[in-house]
């Protein structure tokens, strides 16, 4: 089964409408898994052009793919690695490489329920009151997504603020009205070299000497795959230093202690409750078959969207107050993960991979940018994603289950002229017209009615394996990004540039430089 024959599928389907397709596969549309139920009924596809996407994935062996991922394969080809990120989660991984990435963290979750208990303390002897954690990336944007998740379940004792932005601003907001002597800090840098990270710390270490002097590095933990870097930045000090393994990738290093700040915060016995409803996620992932596993089923609408009908985006869309920063959570995930055009083998990539992801808060963006994703000449898929709280308000809850209902039939069925005319036949022509929506707008619906910390957990793991098998799909390695690679190179060396210590040879970097 190649894409060819995918593509006269999709030129099959121009002229039919999404509820006619989706008469035809209308009891296989919706699938239940670790809590979530997930309908895809409103997608541009019909029971054949599904029945030939699963074979094109077969075809590319996704189950494969799978085990090679838990199996503890090479899958990371440019570094050479496994990607045992999944082993932070399981309960008992079965090999010796997996069980180490869980023992990984043992020392960070002890560390964090001592702080919370004030068995350890700061350089002073005082109770730690703030957490400054410190980090871009993969090492930011999970811990944060999981902080601002659960905020209502933070221990009010600790005040804990994010710095990622080498903008000077970010850290003098972080440190603002803190008390040097009670907050510690947390650095985050796989590598150790981030020039994000590596400036706001250091002036952290300025920061804290200035008030603690020569035991400024007890009010320190450092989190890293790289101890020798770590250790020479602490220098004759002693610090806390955590581990990441070199298995783990930053952008799925939400599992790890990347979220040390989060374990203090929010405690490690709400940490495992996520960490349960993630391995629910893997067991469905490694013993489902294709036509019944939710992660491959989602990693091929991607690849249908993508790369068949070629959709340049999908607007995530989050009708939840709690996962108001899933989508800039996902953004990094995928387009950092597929955002390729050449394969492992080196094969350069003709057709789109990565659609951009991006979106916001439901209802929020319905007041902004759904207007554009209505009548817009751009069709833009959407995924809507409703996390309703066992004993929430009960009037709130129906207007968010509503409008996020209304959202999705609208984008799909649109409104004719005729029905315009119909409900308001005193309006112009000029005016009914421009009220007419073409519909005809594919989505996905994913929806729990009892969010907890495992259906958070059993939600990331399942976009995790979803962003992976896609570019499986693909061809891509989702593990590498040489792209940011070569932005960060470039940087450095333009920085003697800015300085007026050399000129470039590109003449409008020059240029530019020159106002500065």
């Amino acid at each position: 089964m190649n894409h060819q024959i995918l593509v006269k599928h999709a030129e099959r389907l121009k002229s039919v409408s999404i509820a006619d397709a989706a008469s035809s596969r209308m009891a296989d549309s919706t699938y239940s898994v670790a809590g979530w139920s997930i309908n895809t009924a409103r997608q541009q596809i019909d029971h054949d052009a599904e029945i030939a996407l699963r074979r094109f994935g077969e075809t590319i062996n996704l189950e494969a793919a799978v085990k090679e991922l838990f199996h503890g394969e090479v899958v990371n080809y440019s570094e050479k690695r496994p990607a045992l990120h999944w082993a932070l989660r399981g309960k008992n991984p079965s090999f010796s490489e997996a069980q180490k990435v869980k023992a990984s963290l043992d020392l960070p979750f002890a560390f964090a329920e001592a702080i919370r208990d004030g068995k350890i303390r700061s350089a002073n002897g005082k109770r730690f009151d703030s957490i400054i954690h410190i980090g871009i990336g993969g090492s930011d944007l999970g811990p944060r997504l999981l902080y601002d998740t659960f905020y209502k379940e933070r221990d009010k004792r600790l005040n804990l603020r994010f710095c990622a932005n080498l903008d000077p601003l970010d850290f003098e907001l972080a440190v603002d009205e803190l008390n040097p002597e009670t907050t510690l800090v947390i650095g985050v840098s796989k590598s150790f070299r981030t020039e994000e990270t590596r400036y706001n710390l250091n002036r952290a270490q300025r920061w804290l000497k200035s008030a603690l002097d020569d035991v400024w590095s007890r009010n320190v933990a450092l989190v890293t795959s790289n101890k020798e870097l770590a250790e020479h930045w602490l220098g004759d000090s002693q610090g806390n230093i955590f581990n990441i393994p070199e298995s783990v990738g930053g952008r799925y290093s939400i599992w790890s202690a990347g979220s040390l700040s989060c374990f203090i915060s929010l405690g490690t016995d709400l940490i495992n409750e996520i960490m349960f409803g993630a391995e629910a996620i893997d067991q469905h992932v490694q013993h489902e078959p294709i036509n019944s596993n939710v992660a491959m089923k989602l990693a091929l609408l991607d690849y249908w969207n993508s790369s068949v009908i070629k959709y340049p985006m999908r607007a995530e869309l989050a009708y939840s107050r709690r996962l108001r920063l899933l989508p800039n959570y996902l953004q990094q995930l995928e387009m950092e993960s597929n955002g390729k055009d050449t394969q492992t083998d080196g094969t350069r990539i003709v057709k789109p991979t990565s659609p951009a992801v991006w979106g916001g808060e439901g209802t929020l963006g319905q007041h902004s940018y759904h207007q554009w994703l209505h009548q817009s000449r751009h069709i833009i898929p959407t995924e809507f994603i409703l996390a309703i709280e066992a004993n929430g308000d009960e009037e709130g809850q129906i207007g968010l289950i509503s409008n996020a209902l209304a959202q999705a039939e609208v984008l799909e069925k649109g409104r004719t002229l005729e029905q315009i005319q119909q409900d308001n036949p005193n309006s112009s022509v000029e005016i009914s017209k421009q009220k007419v929506l073409s519909g005809q707008r594919p989505s996905t619906f994913l929806f729990t009615k009892d969010f907890a910390p495992s259906r958070f957990g059993s939600l990331i793991a399942l976009l995790e394996h979803r962003t992976y098998l896609a570019g499986r799909l693909w061809g891509i390695n989702s593990f590498d990004q040489w792209g940011v690679e070569q932005g960060k190179l470039m940087a450095l060396k333009l920085k003697s540039v800015v300085q007026r210590k050399n000129e470039t040879e590109n003449q409008i970097t020059q240029a530019i430089t020159d106002k500065f």
